[in-house]
């Protein structure tokens, strides 16, 4: 399943083919790391909303998610719901600011809706990553809750979740 986008790049299910391309990804543009096994459960756990990115034959971008089952984010009251949870999503320094991350990540959400009926979604991202933290309220996320010492080198994090 293969959607082109009119700015240059195609948007697809991940393979276990790209998991290589993926780390690479990872360890270029975020300083936290997982092992290949971790990616390689999460493809064939969460396959269908599992995306990448490609641009001038290439991965540029991709989204790693799974779900969950848990307490709600977003209800006032105790509620056990299925939840998709982004684990992961980055895309290559030159291939930002064209609307790739959002795809990735309306792509995943419908998915998560869709095929793994989860009813909201939610993620952790640093206080500092002020572009992806504004990308995600577009998208409709609220902040809500702060996790103190979240990262390895001691940053915040918040969370952020919506309701799909």
């Amino acid at each position: 399943m293969e959607t082109k986008l009119e700015k240059g790049y195609t948007l697809r299910r991940a393979t276990k083919e790209d998991i290589s391309q993926i780390i690479n990804i990872n360890i270029q543009t975020l300083p936290e790391h997982y092992p290949y096994i971790f990616y390689l459960d999460h493809l064939e756990n969460y396959n269908k909303a599992f995306y990448v990115a490609e641009a001038d034959g290439q991965i540029v971008g991709y989204i790693m998610p799974r779900i969950e089952w848990g307490l709600s984010l977003l209800r006032s009251f105790p509620k056990f719901v299925r939840k998709g949870h982004v684990v992961s999503i980055a895309v290559l320094e030159p291939f930002r600011k064209r609307g790739i991350g959002k795809s990735l990540m309306e792509k995943s959400m419908n998915s998560m809706k869709e095929d793994f009926k989860a009813e909201e979604v939610y993620l952790e991202v640093r206080i500092s990553n002020e572009p992806a933290i504004n990308l995600y309220k577009k998208l409709g996320f609220s902040i809500i809750k702060t996790l103190s010492y979240y990262y390895a080198d001691g940053e915040d994090a918040y969370v952020m979740a919506k309701r799909l």
